[in-house]
Protein backbone atom coordinates (compact mmCIF):
# COMPACT_ATOMS: atom_id res chain seq x y z
CA UNK A 1 0.00 0.00 0.00
CA UNK A 2 1.26 3.50 -0.89
CA UNK A 3 -0.14 5.44 2.07
CA UNK A 4 -0.81 4.79 5.71
CA UNK A 5 -3.34 6.28 8.12
CA UNK A 6 -2.06 6.24 11.70
CA UNK A 7 -4.70 6.43 14.44
CA UNK A 8 -3.62 7.09 18.03
CA UNK A 9 -5.54 7.21 21.30
CA UNK A 10 -4.45 8.12 24.82
CA UNK A 11 -2.03 5.54 26.24
CA UNK A 12 -3.85 2.72 27.98
CA UNK A 13 -7.29 4.01 26.97
CA UNK A 14 -8.01 1.20 24.50
CA UNK A 15 -9.93 3.81 22.49
CA UNK A 16 -9.29 2.08 19.18
CA UNK A 17 -12.08 -0.48 19.16
CA UNK A 18 -13.67 -2.28 16.21
CA UNK A 19 -16.47 0.29 15.86
CA UNK A 20 -14.05 3.20 15.58
CA UNK A 21 -11.80 1.42 13.09
CA UNK A 22 -14.79 0.29 11.03
CA UNK A 23 -15.90 3.93 10.85
CA UNK A 24 -12.41 4.95 9.71
CA UNK A 25 -12.43 2.27 7.02
CA UNK A 26 -15.89 3.33 5.84
CA UNK A 27 -14.65 6.91 5.54
CA UNK A 28 -11.61 5.82 3.55
CA UNK A 29 -13.83 3.83 1.19
CA UNK A 30 -16.21 6.77 0.77
CA UNK A 31 -13.19 8.92 -0.18
CA UNK A 32 -12.25 6.42 -2.88
CA UNK A 33 -9.40 4.77 -0.97
CA UNK A 34 -8.71 1.03 -0.82
CA UNK A 35 -7.69 0.01 2.70
CA UNK A 36 -5.51 -2.91 3.73
CA UNK A 37 -5.55 -4.84 7.02
CA UNK A 38 -5.04 -3.05 10.32
CA UNK A 39 -1.46 -3.15 11.58
CA UNK A 40 -1.33 -2.70 15.36
CA UNK A 41 1.58 -0.60 16.63
CA UNK A 42 0.30 -0.91 20.19
CA UNK A 43 -2.87 -2.97 20.62
CA UNK A 44 -5.89 -0.83 21.44
CA UNK A 45 -3.94 2.43 21.47
CA UNK A 46 -2.23 2.93 18.08
CA UNK A 47 -2.47 1.36 14.65
CA UNK A 48 -1.72 1.85 10.98
CA UNK A 49 -4.30 1.37 8.25
CA UNK A 50 -2.48 1.13 4.90
CA UNK A 51 -4.40 2.38 1.90
CA UNK A 52 -4.22 3.30 -1.76
CA UNK A 53 -5.62 6.66 -2.84
CA UNK A 54 -5.06 9.29 -5.47
CA UNK A 55 -5.36 12.09 -2.91
CA UNK A 56 -4.25 11.10 0.61
CA UNK A 57 -5.23 14.46 2.12
CA UNK A 58 -8.85 13.88 1.08
CA UNK A 59 -8.79 10.48 2.77
CA UNK A 60 -7.48 11.99 6.01
CA UNK A 61 -10.12 14.72 6.00
CA UNK A 62 -12.84 12.17 5.35
CA UNK A 63 -11.77 10.09 8.35
CA UNK A 64 -11.65 13.17 10.58
CA UNK A 65 -15.18 14.11 9.55
CA UNK A 66 -16.48 10.59 10.13
CA UNK A 67 -14.89 10.17 13.56
CA UNK A 68 -16.09 13.58 14.73
CA UNK A 69 -15.04 14.28 18.32
CA UNK A 70 -13.62 10.81 19.01
CA UNK A 71 -10.58 11.24 21.31
CA UNK A 72 -7.95 10.19 18.77
CA UNK A 73 -5.10 11.77 16.85
CA UNK A 74 -4.57 10.77 13.25
CA UNK A 75 -2.45 11.44 10.19
CA UNK A 76 -2.31 10.10 6.64
CA UNK A 77 1.06 10.09 4.90
CA UNK A 78 3.18 8.24 2.36
CA UNK A 79 4.68 5.03 3.69
CA UNK A 80 8.10 5.79 2.22
CA UNK A 81 10.25 8.19 4.21
CA UNK A 82 8.09 8.29 7.32
CA UNK A 83 10.96 7.45 9.69
CA UNK A 84 12.97 10.57 10.41
CA UNK A 85 16.69 10.91 11.03
CA UNK A 86 16.63 14.25 12.85
CA UNK A 87 14.58 15.34 15.87
CA UNK A 88 14.23 18.92 17.05
CA UNK A 89 12.13 19.54 20.14
CA UNK A 90 11.04 22.57 22.08
CA UNK A 91 11.60 22.21 25.82
CA UNK A 92 8.97 24.05 27.88
CA UNK A 93 5.41 22.71 27.73
CA UNK A 94 6.70 20.14 25.23
CA UNK A 95 9.49 17.97 26.63
CA UNK A 96 8.89 19.27 30.15
CA UNK A 97 5.58 20.31 31.69
CA UNK A 98 6.70 23.70 33.02
CA UNK A 99 7.38 27.20 31.69
CA UNK A 100 10.50 27.93 33.74
CA UNK A 101 10.30 31.71 33.45
CA UNK A 102 6.91 31.45 35.14
CA UNK A 103 8.43 29.30 37.91
CA UNK A 104 11.13 31.91 38.52
CA UNK A 105 8.61 34.74 38.47
CA UNK A 106 6.63 33.06 41.25
CA UNK A 107 9.75 33.23 43.41
CA UNK A 108 10.23 36.89 42.46
CA UNK A 109 6.64 37.81 43.33
CA UNK A 110 5.78 38.70 39.73
CA UNK A 111 4.20 35.38 38.79
CA UNK A 112 0.84 36.60 37.56
CA UNK A 113 2.33 39.38 35.44
CA UNK A 114 4.91 37.12 33.81
CA UNK A 115 2.47 34.25 33.23
CA UNK A 116 0.18 36.57 31.29
CA UNK A 117 3.07 37.69 29.11
CA UNK A 118 4.12 34.08 28.55
CA UNK A 119 0.60 33.05 27.49
CA UNK A 120 0.32 35.95 25.05
CA UNK A 121 3.79 35.19 23.63
CA UNK A 122 3.02 31.51 23.05
CA UNK A 123 -0.26 32.50 21.40
CA UNK A 124 1.66 34.69 18.94
CA UNK A 125 0.29 37.97 20.22
CA UNK A 126 3.67 39.43 21.25
CA UNK A 127 7.11 39.60 19.65
CA UNK A 128 9.10 36.79 21.25
CA UNK A 129 12.39 38.64 21.84
CA UNK A 130 10.74 41.77 23.21
CA UNK A 131 8.46 39.77 25.47
CA UNK A 132 11.37 37.66 26.75
CA UNK A 133 13.35 40.77 27.66
CA UNK A 134 10.31 42.18 29.47
CA UNK A 135 9.74 38.96 31.40
CA UNK A 136 13.38 38.57 32.38
CA UNK A 137 13.41 42.16 33.65
CA UNK A 138 10.65 41.16 36.05
CA UNK A 139 12.86 38.57 37.76
CA UNK A 140 15.81 40.92 38.32
CA UNK A 141 17.60 40.39 41.60
CA UNK A 142 16.72 36.74 42.14
CA UNK A 143 19.59 34.74 43.63
CA UNK A 144 21.13 32.30 41.16
CA UNK A 145 20.38 29.57 43.70
CA UNK A 146 16.69 30.08 42.87
CA UNK A 147 17.37 28.54 39.45
CA UNK A 148 18.74 25.42 41.11
CA UNK A 149 15.66 25.19 43.30
CA UNK A 150 13.36 25.63 40.31
CA UNK A 151 15.24 22.92 38.41
CA UNK A 152 14.26 20.37 41.09
CA UNK A 153 10.60 20.93 40.17
CA UNK A 154 11.03 20.03 36.49
CA UNK A 155 8.82 17.15 35.36
CA UNK A 156 8.88 15.45 31.99
CA UNK A 157 5.81 15.13 29.83
CA UNK A 158 4.73 11.51 29.28
CA UNK A 159 6.72 9.82 26.55
CA UNK A 160 9.43 12.48 26.35
CA UNK A 161 12.35 10.28 27.38
CA UNK A 162 11.09 7.37 25.29
CA UNK A 163 10.79 9.57 22.20
CA UNK A 164 14.34 10.86 22.38
CA UNK A 165 15.97 7.59 23.42
CA UNK A 166 14.16 5.55 20.77
CA UNK A 167 15.00 7.88 17.91
CA UNK A 168 18.60 8.16 19.05
CA UNK A 169 18.90 4.37 19.36
CA UNK A 170 17.75 4.14 15.75
CA UNK A 171 20.39 6.53 14.47
CA UNK A 172 18.60 9.88 14.58
CA UNK A 173 20.38 13.07 15.62
CA UNK A 174 18.45 14.78 18.43
CA UNK A 175 18.47 18.43 19.48
CA UNK A 176 16.66 20.40 22.16
CA UNK A 177 16.01 23.88 20.73
CA UNK A 178 14.35 26.24 23.17
CA UNK A 179 13.61 29.86 23.88
CA UNK A 180 14.14 28.86 27.51
CA UNK A 181 17.28 29.09 29.57
CA UNK A 182 20.54 27.16 29.38
CA UNK A 183 20.51 26.61 33.15
CA UNK A 184 17.61 24.18 32.67
CA UNK A 185 18.47 22.94 29.19
CA UNK A 186 21.60 21.14 30.34
CA UNK A 187 19.96 18.81 32.86
CA UNK A 188 17.00 18.16 30.53
CA UNK A 189 19.34 17.34 27.65
CA UNK A 190 21.30 14.91 29.81
CA UNK A 191 18.22 13.19 31.27
CA UNK A 192 16.60 12.65 27.88
CA UNK A 193 19.74 11.90 25.91
CA UNK A 194 19.62 14.72 23.37
CA UNK A 195 22.85 15.12 21.42
CA UNK A 196 22.78 18.89 21.94
CA UNK A 197 20.75 21.75 23.38
CA UNK A 198 20.39 25.38 22.35
CA UNK A 199 18.72 28.15 24.34
CA UNK A 200 19.02 31.56 25.95
CA UNK A 201 21.40 32.55 28.76
CA UNK A 202 20.35 34.60 31.76
CA UNK A 203 22.86 37.26 32.78
CA UNK A 204 24.15 37.26 36.35
CA UNK A 205 26.35 39.39 38.57
CA UNK A 206 27.39 38.84 42.18
CA UNK A 207 25.27 35.72 42.43
CA UNK A 208 22.04 37.35 41.29
CA UNK A 209 20.08 37.77 38.05
CA UNK A 210 20.69 41.16 36.44
CA UNK A 211 17.32 41.23 34.68
CA UNK A 212 19.00 40.79 31.32
CA UNK A 213 19.41 37.99 28.81
CA UNK A 214 22.38 37.41 26.51
CA UNK A 215 22.03 38.51 22.92
CA UNK A 216 21.23 37.39 20.31
CA UNK A 217 18.04 35.87 21.64
CA UNK A 218 17.12 32.43 20.35
CA UNK A 219 13.61 32.94 19.02
CA UNK A 220 11.39 31.65 16.22
CA UNK A 221 13.78 32.45 13.36
CA UNK A 222 16.70 30.81 15.17
CA UNK A 223 14.67 27.65 15.76
CA UNK A 224 13.93 27.32 12.06
CA UNK A 225 17.54 28.14 11.21
CA UNK A 226 18.69 25.43 13.64
CA UNK A 227 16.63 22.84 11.79
CA UNK A 228 18.09 23.81 8.43
CA UNK A 229 21.62 23.98 9.84
CA UNK A 230 21.44 20.60 11.57
CA UNK A 231 19.88 18.96 8.53
CA UNK A 232 22.78 20.20 6.40
CA UNK A 233 25.34 19.08 9.01
CA UNK A 234 23.83 15.59 9.03
CA UNK A 235 23.61 15.49 5.20
CA UNK A 236 19.81 15.36 5.43
CA UNK A 237 16.92 17.26 3.88
CA UNK A 238 14.38 19.14 6.04
CA UNK A 239 11.91 16.45 4.98
CA UNK A 240 14.01 13.99 7.01
CA UNK A 241 13.34 15.92 10.23
CA UNK A 242 10.70 15.65 12.92
CA UNK A 243 10.05 18.85 14.88
CA UNK A 244 7.69 19.28 17.83
CA UNK A 245 6.59 22.26 19.87
CA UNK A 246 3.60 23.88 21.51
CA UNK A 247 3.72 27.62 20.86
CA UNK A 248 3.87 30.29 18.19
CA UNK A 249 7.66 30.54 18.49
CA UNK A 250 7.87 26.95 17.20
CA UNK A 251 5.91 27.72 14.04
CA UNK A 252 8.79 28.09 11.55
CA UNK A 253 10.65 25.04 12.86
CA UNK A 254 7.54 22.86 12.78
CA UNK A 255 6.50 23.99 9.30
CA UNK A 256 10.01 23.39 7.90
CA UNK A 257 10.14 19.77 9.09
CA UNK A 258 8.96 16.77 7.14
CA UNK A 259 6.99 15.72 10.23
CA UNK A 260 5.89 18.90 12.00
CA UNK A 261 3.96 18.27 15.21
CA UNK A 262 2.00 20.53 17.52
CA UNK A 263 1.92 18.91 20.96
CA UNK A 264 -0.97 20.18 23.10
CA UNK A 265 -0.42 23.22 20.93
CA UNK A 266 -1.73 26.76 21.19
CA UNK A 267 -4.28 27.53 18.43
CA UNK A 268 -1.88 29.30 16.04
CA UNK A 269 0.58 26.39 15.95
CA UNK A 270 -2.14 23.76 16.10
CA UNK A 271 -3.69 25.04 12.89
CA UNK A 272 -0.36 25.35 11.08
CA UNK A 273 1.26 22.05 12.12
CA UNK A 274 0.99 19.04 9.83
CA UNK A 275 -0.38 17.02 12.74
CA UNK A 276 -1.67 17.92 16.20
CA UNK A 277 -1.25 15.58 19.15
CA UNK A 278 -4.10 16.32 21.54
CA UNK A 279 -4.75 12.87 23.01
CA UNK A 280 -1.63 10.71 22.70
CA UNK A 281 1.57 11.40 24.61
CA UNK A 282 4.96 12.11 23.02
CA UNK A 283 5.32 8.48 21.94
CA UNK A 284 2.69 9.41 19.34
CA UNK A 285 5.58 10.87 17.34
CA UNK A 286 7.09 7.39 17.24
CA UNK A 287 3.84 5.77 16.13
CA UNK A 288 3.57 8.36 13.34
CA UNK A 289 6.98 7.14 12.14
CA UNK A 290 5.86 3.51 12.21
CA UNK A 291 7.63 2.44 15.39
CA UNK A 292 5.97 -0.33 17.38
CA UNK A 293 5.77 -0.15 21.16
CA UNK A 294 8.03 -3.22 21.28
CA UNK A 295 10.79 -1.06 19.74
CA UNK A 296 10.59 1.68 22.37
CA UNK A 297 13.66 2.53 24.44
CA UNK A 298 12.51 3.58 27.90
Amino acid sequence: MTYVLTVIGAPGSRTLDSALLDAARDALAAAGAIAGPTDWLNPGDACDIPFESSIAENAEAAVRDRLGDAPVDLMAQARDGRRKSLLLADMESTIIAQEMIDELAEAAGTGEQVAKLTARTMAGELNFAEALRARVALIEGLPVTTLDEAATRVTFNPGALTLVRTMRANGAYTALVSGGFTHFLGPVREACGFHEARGNRLLTADGRLTGGVAEPILGPDAKQAALLELAEQQSLAPADACAVGDGANDLGMVQAAGLGVGYRAKPLLREAARVAIDHGDLTALLFLQGYRSSEFQD
